[in-house]
């Protein structure tokens, strides 16, 4: 789907690539806080600030779109938009793993060469 249109909003970062992930289904913020903690393996923790920041971005550019308010909590999900974005961009990471896992062997033979 190598849209041009897209690339507007690539190469997204890697705290809101786990933002839109976790967005595959409508969720509020304290659960994409937790979904993406676990998703991450832990390797990505995104507080108040970050996450409440990628909402209003996100949302500016129309890729999520807030589908419920009940008290204080917000759902958010995925636009149509926000669906093909994300796509493209792991579309393209998956061209950098390929990419990388070739350097990796290489590297890795050579260190075993030396």
């Amino acid at each position: 789907m190598s849209d041009l249109n897209y690339s507007r909003y690539l190469p997204l970062s890697e705290a809101t690539f786990y933002v839109m992930v976790a967005l595959s289904e409508p969720l509020h913020g304290y659960a994409i806080m937790q979904k993406v903690e676990a998703i991450s393996e832990g390797n990505v923790v995104i507080g108040p600030g970050t996450l409440y920041g990628a909402f209003s971005t996100l949302e500016k550019q129309g890729l999520i779109i807030k589908v419920k308010e009940e008290d204080r909590r917000k759902s958010y999900a995925l636009t149509d938009t926000g669906q093909q974005v994300l796509a493209e961009h792991i579309r393209r990471m998956e061209i950098m793993v390929k990419n990388g896992q070739a350097v990796l062997s290489y590297l890795q033979r050579g260190v075993s060469d030396a």
